[in-house]
């Protein structure tokens, strides 16, 4: 199984970005997917995630109305639509993978996990 995270760079506040998650070796039908990250020095925090049907996505109240979590079945991808981005989204983005559509927002949980992608938000 591997989970390949990409689509970071550096933006302007105010900006966008999308992040993509492949998957190989397993399927995001069966699988619910987190969207973390992690700024240096911080511990890694949830973003939001959507259910293996793909019917319920939830959110960190700091990226509400900003962040969009999408999935292609077809191609077996989750996206991260980051819109309005402000520079206290730098962070590294990881996408983890995991059986149960149950506590979404805890990293513990996550059986796989994507190598991360660097995301940078200027002032």
């Amino acid at each position: 199984v591997q989970l390949q995270a990409c689509g970071g760079g550096l933006v302007q506040a105010g900006g966008s970005l999308r992040l993509s998650c492949a998957a190989s070796g397993l399927s995001f039908t069966r699988y619910s997917t987190g969207w973390f990250r992690q700024a240096p020095g911080k511990e890694r925090e949830f973003v939001g995630g959507i259910t293996r049907r793909g019917d319920i996505r939830n959110y960190a109240d700091s990226v509400k109305g900003r962040f969009t979590i999408s999935r292609n079945s077809a191609e077996n991808t989750v996206y991260l639509q980051m819109n309005d981005l402000k520079p206290e989204d730098t962070a590294v983005y990881y996408c983890g993978a995991r059986t149960s559509d149950s506590n979404l927002q805890y990293s513990r949980y996550y059986k796989y996990w994507g190598q991360g992608t660097l995301v940078t938000v200027s002032s």
